[in-house]
């Protein structure tokens, strides 16, 4: 036997969750990706928790709705090998560099928001999860609940996703944001504190 080829029983058993993290990170339920896709809530419902090994037909339907190229959903990485090797994905102008590779928990993203946002409309959105927001470069529009914030690169802003949000590009330079996601409400393990006050005041 080869010891070069993959473990293909360890790579099916990784798109289970591969596809329900990608999903969560859309904000989509089952029933919104059965609508786009064609694929029952049962089937995708099944594939998500590993009980049902996913064929070509429904992987390309996946594939499909969730924009990326079919290995994204099943390649495995090199064993060994703790390099992440970044795939950026376009979402309607946007850049998106993943910089992790294991499904589910806690997800980390780099975003290239372009000038002349098109998503520059707000769309309020709410889903499972819990984000954390970091801004590198350029100024970043976050509406959160009844809040209207602008982010300058250094600033940091967290917020429990059930809450109706949206964050996009007000200017006429590209902005850059690092983001933690996860999508069954983990939480990054960095606290920021409110301006004007120190870290022993903030725990009274």
């Amino acid at each position: 036997m080869n010891d070069d080829l993959p473990d293909l029983d360890g790579v099916l058993d990784a798109v289970g969750p591969r596809l329900k993290a990608l999903r969560q990170q859309r904000g989509a339920t089952l029933a919104q990706l059965s609508e786009s896709t064609g694929i029952s809530v049962s089937t995708l419902s099944r594939l998500e928790a590993g009980q049902r090994k996913p064929t070509l037909e429904l992987m390309l339907l996946l594939a499909r709705a969730h924009q990326l190229p079919l290995d994204e959903l099943v390649d495995a990485p090199a064993t060994g090998d703790p390099r992440v090797h970044l795939r950026p994905l376009d979402r309607n102008g946007t850049t998106i560099i993943p910089l992790t590779r294991r499904p589910g928990g806690i997800q980390a993203f780099k975003h290239v928001i372009p000038p002349g946002d098109p998503a520059a409309v707000p769309n309020l959105q709410v889903h499972e999860g819990y984000e954390w927001l970091y801004v590198l470069s350029g100024r970043l529009r976050l509406l959160l609940g009844e809040h209207d914030v602008i982010l300058t690169p250094g600033e940091v802003a967290e917020f429990d996703t059930h809450v109706p949000h949206w964050f996009g590009n007000p200017g006429p330079q590209p902005v850059e944001i690092l983001s933690l996601f996860g999508p069954q409400g983990e939480r990054a393990h960095v606290r920021t504190v409110p301006r004007g006050t120190t870290p022993d005041s903030d725990r009274r």
